[in-house]
């Protein structure tokens, strides 16, 4: 196994459906992106309500990236 050395990027994502479709969209939008995502981490979970119902998820996390050779 050779060594690695990352970098850590601070993105928010957003869903009106789940926490769990927040931080794939997230990703999924960091990697479009950046490349050499290879981890993520859920620092913070928080919801926006309207009307007494959940109306979107906002999920914060670090993503890790490999810094290349």
């Amino acid at each position: 196994m050779t060594d690695h050395v990352y970098k850590l990027l601070e993105i928010t994502g957003s869903s009106p459906m789940s926490s769990d479709k927040a931080v794939e969209v997230a990703v999924q939008k960091a990697s479009s992106t950046m490349k050499n995502i290879e981890w993520f981490q859920v620092t913070e979970t928080r919801g926006h309500v309207e009307g007494g119902k959940i109306a979107h998820w906002q999920v914060a996390l670090k993503a890790g990236f490999r810094v290349d050779d």
